[in-house]
């Protein structure tokens, strides 16, 4: 519809010069992408090129490694005591699935642990408040400082509260005790040590080699998953509530006894009372201590010569 009082002479003219202007720009987008065409083409030929830079994935990257730890994939296994020496708590042996997750290379060491209570004055000795103890915390350690000649060694008289305090200043937990039975095995499915059925003493520090101490860690030959001193050298703290029936009742599926994940004992661990799982024979045990199912419970404030731990992380 012409406006009213608009010359019908100028509405011609000005539909006419519109009309021109919308093709000269069409013309023009034609030979932009023209030229974009043979820029491309130039570039990248029409054969696949071994040296061409291929489409980047929208998938997001994966997170580095953690360093010191490593990845123990997603998998099943029949967890419990398979041979005759198992204790009524090993028992039934019963198919767990666990996800994947991160796992200490070696247990935490002196020097490790020095770090911490350096970092958080609160841990240290003179501070430490008396319920995360029994008295005996960093008992051979001379104020903050480990004996000389033991910095490689793995922590020992540590409590339970302090294990979970140092895992949650590294920015990690403790392992499960599903997970750290899965991770020990190291792939192998129904055998008494990481290695297989036969005690050897080239392999763990336990009583049979005599070295009548720890031992700097990373000595002994690592699992199927590259972990050392999954058994021998000290015994390590779980994350569980220690339940000497849970086998007959544990879920399939990652199982955890005394809360419903890990979120809550690494926000609430303070509160904890309960006993916890202790795993892994230590440097005083006989070869029987030495197996990998075998499982018993320590009050979180204990802390005594044989005990340490290793760290873990949710993937």
């Amino acid at each position: 519809m012409r406006i009213s009082g608009t010359p019908k002479s100028v509405e011609k003219g000005s539909g006419k010069k519109d009309f021109i202007v919308r093709k000269a720009f069409r013309a023009y987008t034609l030979v932009i992408i023209g030229l974009l065409s043979v820029f491309i083409q130039g570039c990248g030929g029409d054969k696949e090129s071994p040296d061409r830079v291929k489409p980047v994935s929208a998938d997001p990257l994966p997170l580095a490694k953690p360093r010191g730890m490593v990845l123990i994939p997603a998998g099943e296994f029949q967890m419990g005591g398979h041979d005759r020496e198992a204790e009524a708590n090993e028992l039934p042996v019963h198919t767990v699935y666990i996800d994947a997750f991160y796992m200490d290379k070696h247990e935490v060491t002196n020097s490790e642990f020095q770090k911490f209570i350096l970092a958080k004055p609160n841990w240290q000795r003179g501070w430490i408040k008396d319920r995360f103890h029994d008295g005996r915390y960093l008992e051979h350690w001379n104020g903050n400082k480990y004996p000389r000649g033991y910095a490689n060694h793995p922590v020992r008289y540590v409590s339970w509260y302090a294990a979970v305090a140092y895992a949650r200043w590294a920015g990690k937990r403790l392992p499960t005790e599903a997970e750290w039975e899965y991770a020990a095995r190291g792939g192998l499915q129904g055998k008494k040590y990481p290695w297989g059925d036969v005690p050897d003493t080239g392999k763990a520090n336990y009583t049979s080699g005599n070295p009548g101490d720890t031992t700097p860690v990373g000595k002994y030959p690592s699992n199927g998953h590259g972990l050392h001193d999954m058994t021998g050298n000290v015994a390590e703290w779980c994350l569980d509530k220690y339940d000497k029936n849970f086998y007959s009742i544990s879920p399939r599926e990652n199982p955890l006894s005394g809360a419903e994940n890990v979120n809550w004992f690494i926000g609430h661990f303070t509160r904890v009372e309960t006993d916890r799982v202790v795993r892994d024979g230590y440097w005083h045990h006989s070869p029987k201590g030495l197996r990998i199912s075998i499982r018993s419970p320590g009050s979180p404030s204990d802390c005594y010569g044989g005990g340490g731990f290793r760290c873990a992380r949710t993937q």
